[in-house]
Parts: structure tokens; C-alpha cells; sequence
């Protein structure tokens, strides 16, 4: 059976605009528009817009609605007010994560969870088959379109667009507010770059006159439309985990140095596997590194030590656009995961010296 590849909302647009159009996650993307490096560095200086409009959103209502998240999360999610996202992951029942996602609190029994477009199948059935205590669930992946705004000049270039003055958005928190003539807008601070900026969810009956209005708004500041090819190395200068990646069923989420949102006042799934190996400690760690010869990380590839001993595998690679050098996430011992540490990637044959650094790896 052939895997029908979904189309995103403005797919039609992309293709004007010139986009290398690929497959990811099921959904036909747009990939690059000119080069992965002139887009990021068109993000990490000036502002760029991404279409994620493949992201996953789910509604949970209702008066059960905290205490399902309570259970199906990692994090706690009693401490948010309305008007705030906080990152969390679903742990599944062998010591893994389900999926990394961001809960919005929306109102006081209305929360939105947004998880990865590769994993709505899998997180829809696995927070219903949780969920026998009552709280209303609704997918409305399907009707949403999200617009990743991104970047030092995102606020002066759509400010125009929204009486919602966005300097006081802080970061992971949202307003729902009036956004280019259309009402109902979640203008959230939850970006995924380092580079600032805000994501615009839209319904998908508005999403093209939202994203002529943001281009259009955004001329001035010569605003460009950005691929998935840079948003990966721009998340990853910042070390931000990639599911599928850097996580996955089977890394922990204290392994993937996730324990800032793995919260153990409250029971979730599996809390008691997480809180032992708390206890008793982990043996490997997701770590950041840069490389200091010559060479580009590449997942999979082994990371050894000075006696060429494998002691652990990179997750994520790539050329850094903003340093001109090698960088990667990756799994070590946890003798070699101490900032400083001397490691090295092998490279087409060839060990190649590296050190594990403190994240971010992109230092502003």
C-alpha cells in the first residue's frame, strides 16, 4: 500500500514561491527556497517565516482535562495560567517518550497540546487509550495552519498586523487575540530557532491571507519564507532535541537530559521506572558537541575516545551555518559527558577530534 503524502494548506504557494518540496512525516514540505544557509542566517539575523502547518494539535476540555494531561505528561502542568505553554513529553511505559510536545493552558478547563506531525497517529491513540477518566479529546490538526515568524526583526515586522503588543509576549507564553484582520489568533513565544519570534496559529480557511499579510507587513525588513532544511540547523546551534532523532521510544527522558520536565510530586505513566533511575543513575547521556578538525557529524556515526573505543553515537550532525564548523548531538558514557571533555566523531574512517560543550553550542 502506497503512503498517501498529505498536503499542508498553502502547498500550492510553496511550489510558486520556488520550494524544494520533499516528503516529511507524511506531509509534502517545503524544504528550501534558495540555500539552507542564506535561510538561516536570513533567521539568525533579520526575520524568516516557516510553514509547520504539519504540527500536531489536540483539544483537551472539559473538567478532566488537567488531570489527564497530569497523567499522560512528564511535566506538571498544574503550575500554568492561562496565557502559557510549558514543553513536556509523553513517557511510555518501558522507560521511553512517547513524544516531546508543548502544552497551552487556554482557559481554565481548555488546554491545547501541539505534538510532532510524525507522531499524530501514535499520541491521538495513545492519549485516548489513557484517558478512562472522561476528558473531552478533539484532533484538529486538520483544520490548523501554523506559521513559524522567526528571528531578531520577527517583532517590528508583524507588529503592524495586531493590536496584541508582542514585546510583552514573554518566552512560553501565547495571546489570543486580532492578527492581520482576522480574529482568534494564538500568537505564542515558543519558538524552536534561539533566534526569537513567535508562532501564528491560524484556522486553515485564513491561513492564506494571514501569510500574504505577515509578507506583506514584513517587506521592509526583507522577510523570506524558510525551509525545514534550516530550521534543523538552526534547532540544533540551540541543541533543541529532534523526536525521532535525538529522542524516541527508547531514550529516557532523563538520558536526553529532559529531567527540568520530568516532575515527580505528581504520578504520571511510568513515574516510578523514571524516579528509580533518577535514583540510581543513568549510564549514558545526550550531550552537544563541536568537532575541532575538519569534518561533518552525521547521525549514526560512532563517537570513540582517544583509544578508539566506541562510547556512544551521534544523534544529530551537521555543518554549523553560524560557527563554519562540525556540530552534533549524541549519546556518550557518562564518564564522557562532562563540558570540556575530549571526544572524537569517526568520519568516513577517520576519528576525528571533538570536544562535548555546554548547550547551547551557538553561543550569541
Amino acid at each position: 500500500m502506497i503512503e498517501q503524502i498529505k498536503k499542508i494548506q498553502l502547498n500550492d504557494k510553496h511550489v510558486a514561491l520556488g520550494a524544494k518540496m520533499a516528503p516529511f512525516a507524511g506531509f509534502n514540505m517545503p524544504v528550501r527556497y534558495s540555500s539552507d544557509i542564506e535561510e538561516h542566517q536570513t533567521v539568525r539575523e533579520g526575520v524568516g517565516v516557516f510553514d509547520v502547518s504539519h504540527m500536531g494539535e489536540f483539544m483537551v476540555t472539559g473538567p478532566k482535562a488537567l488531570e489527564l494531561i497530569q497523567k499522560v505528561t512528564s511535566n506538571d502542568a498544574s503550575n500554568l495560567v492561562v496565557g502559557q505553554a510549558q514543553y513536556s513529553c509523553f513517557p511510555n511505559e518501558t522507560g521511553g517518550i512517547v513524544d516531546d510536545l508543548i502544552v497551552y493552558r487556554m482557559g481554565d478547563e481548555e488546554y491545547m497540546l501541539v505534538v510532532n506531525a510524525s507522531n499524530i497517529e501514535k499520541d491521538w491513540n495513545w492519549i485516548n487509550k489513557h484517558n478512562d477518566i472522561g476528558a473531552k479529546l478533539e484532533n484538529i490538526s486538520d483544520s490548523i495552519s501554523l506559521f513559524a515568524v522567526q528571528g531578531p526583526l520577527a517583532a517590528k515586522a508583524i507588529q503592524s498586523l495586531t493590536p496584541t503588543n508582542l514585546s510583552e509576549i514573554k518566552f512560553y507564553h501565547f495571546s489570543i487575540g486580532k492578527f492581520a484582520g482576522v480574529e482568534n489568533v494564538i500568537i505564542s513565544g515558543t519558538g524552536y530557532t534561539g533566534a526569537g519570534g513567535f508562532e501564528i496559529y491560524v484556522r486553515n480557511e485564513d491561513a492564506e491571507k494571514v501569510w500574504d499579510a505577515i509578507f506583506e507587513a514584513g517587506k521592509q525588513f526583507n522577510i523570506k519564507p524558510i525551509g525545514l532544511g534550516a530550521r534543523d540547523t538552526l534547532r540544533l546551534e540551540m541543541g533543541y532535541c529532534l523526536y525521532g532523532n535525538d529522542i524516541n521510544e527508547e531514550t529516557s527522558p532523563l538520558e536526553a537530559g529532559l529531567g527540568w520536565i520530568t516532575k515527580f510530586n505528581k504520578d504520571f505513566i511510568n513515574s516510578k521506572f523514571l524516579k528509580r533511575q533518577k535514583e540510581e543513575g543513568i549510564n549514558k547521556k545526550l550531550v552537544g558537541f563541536l568537532l575541532e578538525e575538519k569534518g561533518i557529524p552525521r547521525a549514526h556515526y560512532p563517537i570513540v575516545n582517544q583509544n578508539g573505543q566506541i562510547i556512544g553515537e551521534v544523534t544529530s550532525g551537521t555543518m554549523s551555518p553560524s560557527m563554519g564548523i562540525g556540530i552534533g548531538l549524541g549519546y556518550v558514557n557518562l564518564d564522557y559527558s562532562k563540558p570540556g571533555t575530549e571526544i572524537f566523531i569517526t568520519v568516513r574512517n577517520k576519528n576525528l577530534k571533538g570536544r562535548v560543550e555546554k548547550l547551547p553550542l551557538f553561543k550569541k
